[in-house]
């Protein structure tokens, strides 16, 4: 899968687009037309996980955020024969909910959908430092950052599409006087 292929399927729109971030872009990855697609879904995990080979083998449950990272889990989850969980969201930090729990040092593998500036896999570190969780990698499937932030542990990414993003003081497409459109659900 490349950027044409995301393009084709309305994953990858152009414009002036508000983040969750706060920041604006004039790239919006749409990743719910990606996850809407099984069989590409399953593609870009498994490029994914190729890039994990030595690390892969030790996972014993695949986190995930609500909402995008959910499908992500599971279906990294079911390639690797492991559990599949989900860091929901809970006032402004993640949880495990429905009687979700981890034990000590279980080797984990988290996953998200889209990296922009880390701020849910940070989230997700924080719930999996609580539960003493041992994070041996984290995957996304598009990684889209300008400059791929270091959560320390490795990070393997389907797809590695960096796209600029701007403080909205400092917005070019702003300056342009281009509409803003906000998606995402935060």
């Amino acid at each position: 899968m490349n950027l044409n292929d995301l393009e084709r399927i309305g994953a990858v729109l152009h414009g002036h687009f508000l983040l969750t971030s706060g920041r604006h872009s004039d790239i919006y990855f749409e990743k719910f037309r990606l996850l809407e697609q099984p069989q590409l879904l399953t593609q870009c995990v498994q490029a994914m996980l190729a890039q994990l080979t030595g690390i892969v083998g030790q996972v014993e449950a695949v986190v995930g955020p609500t909402l995008g990272g959910v499908l992500v889990a599971y279906e990294a989850a079911r390639q690797l024969g492991a559990r599949a969980l989900y860091a929901e969201r809970e006032g402004d930090r993640r949880a495990f909910r429905r009687s979700s729990t981890l034990t000590p040092h279980t080797p984990v593998l988290l996953v998200d959908d889209v990296l922009t500036t880390g701020v849910s896999i940070r989230e997700v570190l924080e719930l999996l430092q609580q539960h003493r969780a041992q994070v041996v990698a984290i995957g996304v499937l598009i990684d889209r950052s300008e400059t791929t932030p270091d959560f320390g542990a490795p990070l393997a990414c389907a797809m590695r599409l960096p796209a600029h993003t701007y403080a909205p003081e400092a917005c070019p497409l702003c300056q342009q006087g281009l509409p803003l459109t906000k998606r995402g659900s935060r």
